[in-house]
Parts: structure tokens; sequence; C-alpha cells
């Protein structure tokens, strides 16, 4: 049994789906595939039940995910026991954008020595990782800490609406969420950003409608391309819209009170970790 393998089954297993873990591991799908069949025969047990439409762990499966959780962890830990980081290991959250952009530059001037190492996981694993040193620090939104990890908070993240450039709403200076009651939404699945969705959803309903969901594929990139041919909308983060490139899709505000999710800093609570002072001085910099 290798760490590899069980790297690969942590991410098929919290992913559900082989092509996301494949995608989120950065390497090809029959690579994932291929180890998991290996583990499985060495284990004497099938981990996942496959089927065309879905993946589900078998009872085998749930049994060997919080163990294979524990190895990786005590894996890092060994790691992080040997020789301590020069730089910063620091996880990062999708959307981030501007903010991200300035931090790193305000971190730089005043620790230019610092190198800083950027890890993009699920924020389940990016707490995971905190709490057990394999990263140093993590930006988190809405996230409840797990024992050992204390969230610093930073700043609230505003949402703005993702419209096709050629819609009518598309040229408003700011829109009402009941605006968009007659366009599809097309939202990440839950189990990926719950804090995200409940409040999207949750304003919706306030808002005095139901949101029709549009099918979701990938990533952002593609779920914005699609907007850009058909009438669909999903929020952004401002932070991350100043930065992308979409002629076909525009980005409206809503109206007073908005959308907003608070981002945090998630960092160990047994204590200060490397240069967890420059780098909260520098997200202190890019607030004010």
């Amino acid at each position: 049994m290798e760490l590899r393998q069980l790297s690969y089954f942590v991410a098929v297993a919290e992913e559900l789906h082989f092509g996301r873990a494949a995608e989120r591991l950065h390497i090809v799908q029959s690579a994932v595939s291929q180890q998991i069949q290996r583990l499985e025969r060495e284990l004497g047990a099938e981990l996942f039940d496959r089927s065309p439409r879905r993946v589900r762990l078998t009872g085998a499966g749930e049994r060997l995910l919080p163990e294979a959780r524990a190895v990786l962890a005590a894996a890092d830990r060994a790691r992080a026991a040997v020789a301590a980081p020069a730089g910063l290991r620091l996880g990062t959250c999708t959307g981030l954008g501007a903010h991200l952009d300035r931090v790193l530059a305000a971190l730089a001037e005043r620790a230019p020595d610092v190198s800083v190492d950027l890890v993009s996981l699920p924020v389940s694993e990016r707490l995971a990782r905190v709490a057990v040193g394999g990263l140093d620090a993590a930006f988190v939104r809405a996230a409840e800490p797990p024992p050992g990890v204390r969230v610093l908070p930073l700043w609230p993240d505003t949402l703005v609406a993702a419209v096709p450039a050629t819609h009518p709403l598309a040229t408003r200076p700011e829109i009402d969420l009941a605006d968009l009651a007659g366009l599809p939404l097309a939202l990440t699945a839950r189990r990926d950003n719950p804090a995200l969705v409940d409040l999207v959803v949750g304003a919706c309903h306030d808002a005095g409608f139901e949101p029709v969901p549009a099918a979701v594929n990938g990533s952002l990139q593609n779920t914005l391309a699609t907007i850009g041919a058909r009438p669909l909308w999903t929020v952004v983060y401002a932070s991350h819209a100043r930065v992308l490139h979409t002629p076909r899709v525009a980005y409206v505000p809503f109206r007073a009170p908005g959308l907003a999710l608070a981002t945090g800093l998630a960092v160990s609570a047994a204590g200060p970790t490397p240069h967890l002072e420059e780098l909260l001085t520098a997200c202190g910099d890019h607030e004010s």
C-alpha cells in the first residue's frame, strides 16, 4: 500500500467522481483508476460502487476513508518534523482574485526573502492540513474550523451576478436578486461549496422565487463560457470578476445589502507558524 494510492483514494472519495479527482490531482483519469484498482486488489475489497451515472463509497470504502486520512496526516507531520520549510505554505480558495494579488504584493514588499508556496485544495483538506502542520495558513470562507484550528477574520467577499453580456440586465448599474427569477441558475454542487450554495439559494427564497437549476460541468471558466452563449446566470466574487476576461459575460452588482461571504485565515491554534505575522500584516495592508 502506497501513500500515493491513499491520496488518490481520498480524492475520489471526496469528489465522488474520478474525473474531478484527476483534475484536482493534476494527473490523467486513467492513472487514478489504475492506482485505485491496485489498492482494491491489495486490500481484497471494492472501495467504490461504480455505475455509469454515479460513484459511491462501499462499506469498505467508508471504513477506510478516516484511516487513510489519518495516515496521510501522519505523513505530513513526519515531513514537517524532519525539515521545517523556509517559506510560507499557504492554502488558497477559489475566487480570491485581486485580493490574493494585493496580499502577495504587500507580503513581498514587507518580507522579500520569504517564498510563498500556494496550495489549492478543497476547504476540508485545507483545514485538515493546517491542523497537522501541512500548511502554515489557509484562506477559507464561512468555514467551521476543526479542533486545533482557529480562523482569523479578514474581509467580506462580495458577490456579483454573472449574466450574458447581451441580456438587458447587463447594462444596469445594479440589480435586485428577483430580477434574475426568469433565468436558470448555474451553481456549483452544494457538496463542493455548501456556504455559497446555501447563501445564494436562501437569498433567492427570501426574494420570493425558487431558482431553476442549470447543469454545471467543469470549471468556472466553462460555466462562464456557457453563460456567454445561453441565458443563464451565476455568482462570482467581485474580487475575482476584476481579473476575469470574458467579453461575452457581464458582472452586475446586487442592490444593497447584496450578497457576501466572510473570508478568514485558518491558522494553527497551537501557536504562530513561520511568517504568520508578516502574512497578517500584508492582509491588513490590503484592507487599508
